[in-house]
């Protein structure tokens, strides 16, 4: 085994000391300093053009992916192994009283000695086998991992038969720019090297998956995951003659109930079960205050996806939404009913139905009704709103269809159903060709030599459970399921697009093994040493050397 685990922790503690909170000059200044001190290594003096530091395209935001790679003099092969790892980390605010000392563990660690601690936070504390701060396990931890073995490659190429390649990219926890920048350089350099990659391995943190988990986790593939959103109109009336119109927040409300931790729309694969979807956000339209019923909401459900393709999704979707409409439907006629059986008023039919339409759907017929005008209309209106800063990319879409509703002829009460988001496709690596069979071979061969080792269980799974960029370098969709993802989404070309060809051409499968920890993205954050620092990237290593043999 590599004795690393103090080489891995002092890497780790120079990476999380420069703050790289996402969409923050943070993520250029550690990119420049990751770049300066792999430039200092003689193996990169000799061979600059091995050594990348690229900003990010068609982003708003200034930052850099650094990509480097080593090519081995063991024997002469084309085989490659990339190793992907984030730069960037949520933020800091959570840190409160100790916001200064957040990305400097030692500081923090004995800064918390005077802060009463949940006991197990306690313990891992006086323990002194934890890292705590931002990033130490999200995931510079692993990163440090992947800069330790390129380093050591570097200075001892004679021990690599093929080639190592590490891909360190920003803005993973937002919206991947990074990583989709990074795979055009990825297919540059497979032209221009000739590099036939072999195999990628993530290194983000994996944490237990139940209280009580001694398991140390690696994933064979991704979870995939879907923003679906809907637009929702109702008929709007005063609010003293409420039954003369439809609250579109009632149907929202409907909806959601449909929706959230519905069993039906978990995609169970596998014989593993991702969590059920639920809504991220749910509101109206209405700007201002008026005593006149809404015209339209908008809500979105976060929806994780193992075997589902973005079509079956929007397929599931459509049907559940039908099934609210109309539940909402007939409670409104029956409370209508009641309402005039009180009051005495005549009760007239409810004169609406049940109407959902997917963007697709919708903007065909909107086309067949409008033709050119509505597609000049939408065409100049779309670049305009981009100029608004204010709008993330889900409300940027929520607006194109409001705009775009103002063309339909029938304005009856209906639900539009998009994507209003990127879409972070699912992978699965289950051994169905021979590069993903050696794959889990080489897996499953380091876990049998390093497990002596460790006294906790090293266990493998097949569907990492958090959104990562895994998702962005193998696509298990077919071209229908890709088709449905893009052509249902409203800022599909203006602000928003992904060469899913580049993903496709990349291919390669993926798995993850990465830092062990607890409480990621929260204040008290932190990495188990030995595993992160010493177990981690002795799996990797024995992986690399087993699939470049």
């Amino acid at each position: 085994m590599l004795n690393c685990l103090d080489d891995v922790l002092r890497i780790t503690k120079k990476l999380v000391n420069i703050p790289s909170i996402v969409n923050t000059s943070g993520e250029k200044a550690l990119a420049a300093a990751i770049y300066h001190q792999l430039r200092t290594l003689p193996y990169f003096i000799a061979n600059p053009e091995h050594l990348m530091m690229s900003r990010t395209t068609d982003d708003e935001v200034e930052r850099y992916n650094i990509t480097a790679f080593v090519k081995g003099t063991k024997c002469s092969s084309d085989k490659t192994v990339i190793l992907l790892g984030h730069i960037d980390t949520v933020g800091i605010d959570d840190f409160a009283q100790f916001k200064d000392l957040a990305c400097h563990p030692d500081k923090l660690s004995k800064a918390y000695l005077s802060e009463k601690l949940p006991a197990n936070i306690e313990q891992h504390l006086n323990s002194g086998e934890w890292l705590f701060g931002r990033g130490v396990l999200d995931m510079k931890s692993g990163l440090a991992s992947h800069l330790y073995l390129l380093q050591h490659y570097a200075e001892h190429p004679e021990d690599l038969a093929g080639n190592l390649l590490l891909v360190a990219e920003c803005d993973e926890e937002d919206s991947s720019h990074g990583i989709l920048s990074a795979l055009k350089i990825l297919k540059k350099w497979k032209e221009t090297y000739h590099f036939n990659y072999a195999a990628a391995i993530n290194a983000d943190f994996v944490s237990p998956r139940y209280e009580g988990d001694k398991n140390r986790y690696i994933y064979k593939g991704s979870v995939g995951k879907l923003l679906p959103s809907f637009f929702i109109t109702g008929k709007e009336t005063h609010v003293g003659s409420c039954f003369e119109g439809f609250d579109p927040n009632f149907l929202a409300a409907e909806l959601t109930r449909e929706i959230n931790y519905n069993p039906l729309l978990i995609d169970k694969a596998y014989g593993e079960t991702p969590a059920p979807p639920v809504s991220l956000k749910q509101t109206d339209l209405k700007p201002s205050y008026t005593v006149q019923t809404a015209l339209s909401a908008f809500v979105y459900y976060n929806f994780l996806i193992h075997s589902w393709s973005p079509k079956e999704v929007l397929e599931r979707l459509k049907h559940h939404a039908e099934i609210a409409f109309k539940r909402a439907l007939d409670t409104f006629t029956e409370r209508y009913q009641a309402y005039c059986r009180l009051s005495g008023e005549t009760s007239h039919p409810v004169p609406w139905k049940v109407r959902v339409f997917t963007y697709e759907e919708f903007h065909r017929q909107l086309v067949e009704q409008n033709g050119e005008a509505y597609l000049a209309h939408m065409k100049e209106f779309t670049a305009d709103l981009l100029t608004d800063s204010t709008l993330d990319l889900r409300m940027y879409s929520a607006r194109v269809v409001e705009e775009a509703w103002k063309f339909m002829q029938d304005k009856s009460p209906a639900m539009v159903l998009f994507y209003s988001s990127l879409y972070s496709p699912r992978v699965e690596v289950t051994g169905k060709n021979e590069q993903e069979q050696q794959l889990i071979d080489a897996l499953e061969k380091a876990i049998a030599k390093i497990q002596p080792a460790y006294p906790n269980p090293i266990v493998t799974r097949n569907f990492f459970p958090y959104i990562s960029d895994m998702s962005f370098v193998a696509l298990s969709d077919n071209e229908a399921g890709i088709r449905a993802a893009t052509l249902n989404n409203p800022a599909w070309g203006t602000k928003h697009y992904v060469n899913y060809q580049n993903i496709r051409d990349l291919n390669v499968p993926v798995i993850c093994i990465g830092p062990y920890g607890l409480d990621a993205h929260k204040k008290h954050e932190r990495t188990e040493i030995v595993y992160s620092c010493q177990i981690v990237p002795n799996l990797i290593n024995e992986i690399i050397r087993d699939i470049l043999k």
